[in-house]
């Protein structure tokens, strides 16, 4: 244990020194972030001189805000070329195949007075017409993302009855709407290209209901999942999913999240029970019972969750709860390479165990190797069982160093010290931008996808950290960049793209936990095909005709009907 205690205090001092700096720099001072299932993290810098820096071992970076909206009076559902005199002229649309472009464009009308005077009435005082309120906004928090346009006003409803009646009159006048969690979303899910109405949830955070008896609870969508699970821990109740601080349950729903504990728990589609939306023409539609199980028609409740704010405004969630667990444990060791340390993972996984998390850290005041964490849960006597199980596959795979700790202040502190991973990532280069990836492979092929992506970010001139969720194929990478200089915006997307295509031919996913919003869609048709694309726009042309819902995100604008 002497060892684990001697890492653990360099692992927080050097934790709480980046969090500092971070917090220093006003430019990233209010970012949030998510976290990641099952983890691996080693860091590449070629141009930076010594900055006292650990990596926090894990990043999930869910998406909790969700957005919509584009001003569109064509609702041909063919996504028609936006003015001239707001656009670069070029025959490849944002977002569509090719594309390379990061700032989203879009045109922009003056808004309607009448609109605003119904909002007025609607919401009273609580409406915004405030610029530095409105372009905080029109930018997301944790990525590179921008649009040429903010939000023309935000509106903070309080009750499902008023996002009816907002979202009714907006449809009415075709304004563009954009629902608003908790601004951590990664793929600009919260841009607003052509103005319109952001529609702030932050109000809407009441626990409506607590079944203790039946393990579930039902909530409004602004509650955040940490005011949760604090509201649930004296009842021995926890909501499993962690994306990250600031994350919000309705935007965890609108881009179908996963967080550290996915390999234990699941996805969000695996965690909501029902939900309440209200779709474009104000209609409120309940998806489902509070039924654990039903066969009982169309499963709306998945076909919403992780449609990003394009099919309707999610305004109430019934969550299936878990056990706080009995007891757990925390261990880590060392390995030569992250392909070691991958393959430990999966042997793991394979084996059986009830694992909590695994992730794998490669950090500045660790040592210069691949570290892989995992978490086991249940009873006293059983966790450390697994403990000693795992011990021995890692050694079977050239692991060292192989340590636990079992104190609930050293485990909370150190998952506390994962979730700030791209706070971390920030200082390294405070003056840059993140773009991250997200992609997905079946567990098999993880160490493959790693190693090959590897090689080309140890190669790259620029700042990139990797971290994996070694438990279910999904790892994320960091990369750091300035997007207003072209050379290193294009390396950047360069790197993605390699990842991308690369997880695609080993027949995995874009986005494992992200979601699609504006950043992914150029690559959709490659891993779904046109039809299924087409099958979505036909979705969304029925729910919503006037094409106000987030219109420009998560469906490519080259896909015709």
């Amino acid at each position: 244990m002497s060892n684990f205690s001697s890492w653990f205090s360099r692992f927080r001092s050097s934790s709480n020194y980046l969090y500092r700096t971070f917090r220093n720099i006003k430019t990233h001072s209010n970012a949030n972030h998510l976290p990641s299932p099952t983890n691996v993290l080693t860091s590449h810098r070629s141009t930076i001189t010594s900055t006292p820096s650990l990596l926090p071992l894990a990043l999930a970076l869910c998406g909790a805000s969700f957005a919509l909206h584009p001003h569109c009076n064509n609702p041909s559902f063919c996504d028609p070329p936006a003015p001239s005199d707001t656009v670069d002229n070029s025959n490849v649309s944002f977002g569509g195949k090719g594309s390379t472009q990061y700032a989203v464009k879009g045109s922009h009308k003056e808004f309607p007075q009448e609109l605003l005077h119904d909002l007025k009435l609607i919401c009273q005082d609580n409406l915004s017409l405030d610029y530095e309120e409105r372009e905080n906004h029109g930018k997301p928090q944790n990525s590179f993302h921008k649009a040429v346009n903010i939000p023309d006003v935000i509106v903070y409803p309080r009750s499902e009855e008023e996002v009816s009646k907002i979202v009714k009159s907006c449809n009415d006048y075709k304004v563009p709407i954009v629902p608003y969690g908790g601004a951590t979303s990664i793929e600009g899910h919260t841009l607003s290209p052509h103005g319109g109405v952001c529609i702030d949830m932050s109000l809407m955070k009441r626990v409506k209901a607590l079944h203790v008896d039946d393990m579930d609870v039902v909530v409004e969508p602004g509650i955040g999942w940490m005011e949760l699970n604090e509201y649930l821990e004296p009842y021995g109740l926890f909501f499993p999913l962690d994306p990250g601080p600031g994350a919000s349950i309705g935007g965890m729903c609108a881009t179908r999240c996963s967080g550290s504990l996915a390999v234990r728990y699941g996805t969000m589609r695996d965690n909501v029970i029902s939900l309440k939306v209200v779709l474009a023409n104000g209609d409120i539609v309940k998806t489902a019972s509070r039924a654990r199980k039903s066969a009982a028609g169309y499963d709306l409740t998945r076909l919403v969750i992780g449609s990003e704010g394009t099919l309707g405004v999610i305004t109430e969630v019934t969550l299936r709860l878990q056990k706080i667990p009995q007891h757990s444990v925390v261990a880590m060791c060392n390995f030569p390479s992250v392909k070691d340390a991958a393959d430990v993972a999966i042997a793991t996984m394979m084996s059986g165990i009830q694992i909590k998390a695994i992730n794998v850290a490669n950090g500045k005041n660790l040592p210069e190797f691949p570290t892989l964490m995992f978490e086991f849960i249940g009873t006293e006597a059983y966790a450390r069982e697994q403990t000693q199980i795992v011990r021995r596959i890692v050694s079977k795979h050239n692991g060292s160093h192989f340590v636990f700790a079992e104190e609930p202040e050293a485990k909370k502190e150190l998952w506390k010290a994962r979730k700030e991973a791209l706070w971390a990532c920030f200082a390294l280069e405070p003056d840059m931008e993140a773009m991250i990836s997200d992609v997905c492979v079946p567990l098999s092929h993880l160490a493959d996808l790693i190693s090959r992506s590897k090689k080309e970010l140890d190669a790259s001139p620029l700042v990139c950290t990797v971290i994996a969720h070694a438990g279910d194929g999904n790892f994320h990478t960091v990369i750091l960049f300035d997007p207003t200089q072209e050379e290193q915006r294009k390396e950047a997307e360069r790197l993605n793209s390699f990842m991308v295509h690369a997880a695609l031919s080993l027949e995995g996913t874009c986005t494992g936990e992200h979601g699609v919003g504006t950043g992914k869609m150029k690559y959709l048709e490659e891993e779904l095909g046109v039809e299924a694309l087409r099958t979505m726009k036909k979705i969304k042309q029925v729910l919503d005709p006037n094409n106000i819902m987030n219109p420009g995100k998560l469906i490519p604008p080259h896909v015709c009907l």
